[in-house]
């Protein structure tokens, strides 16, 4: 439960970034908003691929298992014995 947590609170945290960068964008021309805009992507940037590495980590480990679209279709390997 811990580990989404964290996963949506990094999304969360992304999201506010890149709303941050679209509003110094769209609402200010100066040299100094557009250093803002710059430093909001590249905290995006930064969020992301920390939260990148988070999920590979937690899938590695096994702390996160995916269970996206087929996953409960999928049957397991059976290995034929040998007599």
């Amino acid at each position: 439960m811990i580990t989404k947590s964290i996963i949506i609170f990094a999304f969360i945290l992304i999201i506010i970034s890149l709303g941050f960068a679209l509003f110094n964008l769209v609402k200010h021309k100066d040299q100094e908003q557009s250093e803002k805009t710059v430093k909001a992507l590249t905290v995006r940037i930064t969020l992301s691929i920390i939260l990148f590495i988070f999920l590979f980590i937690a899938v590695a480990t096994g702390m996160f298992k995916p269970n996206g679209i087929g996953m409960h279709m999928k049957k397991p390997v059976q290995t034929e014995q040998a007599q």
